[in-house]
């Protein structure tokens, strides 16, 4: 029974995280192995399935199509070999598999080790980088041809510098280029040419031959040689389909060392025919040159001034002058014009701006402010006044004292604070005082009597 906390995987799941963890470990996504093919299948879509077996294990592989395309042979049943790639598993049938894309025979795997292993280093440091590398002249006065002198390499590179340039000159340094001492020797070649300095492009290489045969142009010395060379070298080594460490150092590779000829010198033949096509153009320009100064020169010969002189350079100035004169006179009579006419202008506009003009009109225009201002107050005033007068009447008609004149009175408690309006507001005893229209009254309360019904009293 599983727990309720315990995550259940697929078998597919499982199969995934077991290839991230293959996969997420550096050491086995460059692996090299060593062992013998056995059931080996080449499938209809080019890519190879085999084991890779020893005494004591067995490991599945596959070379897919765009990797085994560049193997140098076919592998087949009971060939041993060393094989190098990445370990991942194939998540489907659940299995580890050796993904493989570097393969040689064992006979010459360690040699192709060592070769892998010092092509990466001198990469990493920079050695091939394009931007190192220096150009090759285009006309060297000199070519100098590190390789053996009994080989058929300086055979064919001799015969092609022949060929193409034959007056360029050829230093040979001969050298060894196979076996344990075919290295130094190279090197030390490499180094003399350069202290000598008497070549322009140094050719370095031999013929074809195996990978064992070609090995001391893999050499670290070698290519350090190269890369530290002051004057630019053609690597020539093998055939079109060797590549070795000093390929990749060189400033130019060639894929044969007839090549390699054909490229440090340009062909005299072609420089001949490119240098008489250039001739007759330049001819060809020259004559059409000439052909346009000679009509140029016809044309002036038939020109007017060189057919009559003193009418071209005396009469026609001359006429040209008076015109001109005509104009200036014109053109000075209208501009005195203008002038004129733009003076009466500003004439008009400044006598606008004359200062006893502006303040006649500024006096007019006082006098006829001050006659509306004391009209307006006069209109103002009558207008307030007989507003004052109508309030007056109205108070006069509103006031007390009109009403105590019809016979009316009004009764104040002994203070004369309050207003006595109901028989509520008094009590027997109190002294009341009642105004009048001429004078007050003191009186004292003997009695009282509350209309009954709405009616009024007899004021007694």
């Amino acid at each position: 029974m599983a727990r309720n906390d315990t995550r259940i995987l697929s078998v597919k799941e499982l199969n995934r995280y077991i290839k991230s963890l293959l996969e997420g470990e550096p050491r086995l996504q460059d692996v090299w192995v060593r062992g013998e093919i056995s059931n080996f299948t080449h499938h209809s879509s080019g890519h190879m399935y085999f084991t890779l077996k020893d005494a004591d294990g067995r490991l599945k592989s596959i070379m897919f199509a765009s990797y085994n395309q560049r193997l140098g042979f076919m592998p087949k049943e009971g060939t041993r070999v060393i094989a190098r790639g990445n370990i991942s598993v194939y998540e489907r049938d659940g299995a580890y598999q050796f993904y493989i894309t570097h393969m040689q025979p064992d006979g010459i795997g360690s040699l192709y080790l060592a070769y892998e292993q010092l092509k990466k280093k001198l990469e990493a440091e920079g050695l091939f980088a394009a931007e190192r590398k220096k150009p090759i002249p285009r006309f060297p006065r000199a070519i100098g041809v590190i390789t053996s002198p009994t080989g058929a390499a300086v055979r064919d590179i001799i015969i092609t510098l022949q060929r193409r340039f034959p007056s360029v000159p050829v230093l040979l340094y001969p050298v060894l280029v196979q076996g344990a001492q075919a290295a130094p020797s190279i090197v030390k070649a490499i180094e003399a040419m350069n202290r000598l300095g008497e070549a322009d492009v140094l050719i370095v290489g031999r013929g074809g031959g195996s990978l064992e045969e070609l090995w001391a142009f893999n050499e670290e010395a070698v290519a350090r040689s190269i890369a530290g060379s002051a004057i630019p070298v053609i690597s020539a080594v093998g055939h079109e389909t060797d590549f070795t460490i000093a390929d990749f150092v060189a400033d130019l590779r060639a894929a044969t060392p007839t090549a390699a000829a054909e490229l440090a010198v340009p062909s005299r033949a072609e420089l001949l025919q490119r240098l008489a096509s250039q001739t007759q153009r330049l001819h060809r320009g020259l004559r059409q040159q000439l052909r346009r100064q000679e009509e140029r020169l016809a044309r002036l010969r038939r020109s007017p001034l060189l057919m009559n002189p003193r009418r071209q350079l005396l009469q026609e100035p001359a006429q040209r002058l008076d015109r001109l004169a005509e104009q200036l006179g014109y053109r000075m009579r209208q501009q005195l014009a203008r002038a004129a006419e733009r003076r009466m202008k500003l004439d008009r506009k400044l006598s606008a701006f004359n200062p006893a003009e502006q303040a006649a009109f500024a006096r007019h225009r006082l006098d006829a402010g001050q006659r509306r201002l004391l009209a307006a107050m006069q209109g103002l005033t009558r207008g307030k006044k007989q507003e004052w007068q109508a309030a007056v009447r109205h108070l006069d008609a509103l006031s007390p004292l009109k009403v105590m004149q019809r016979g009316y009175s009004l009764a104040y408690d002994e203070s004369e604070r309050k207003l006595i309006r109901s028989v509520h507001e008094a009590q027997i005893g109190d002294v009341v005082k009642i105004r009048l229209q001429d004078g007050r009254l003191n009186c004292h309360v003997w009695g009282m009597e509350e209309n009954r019904n709405g009616e009024e009293g007899d004021g007694n």
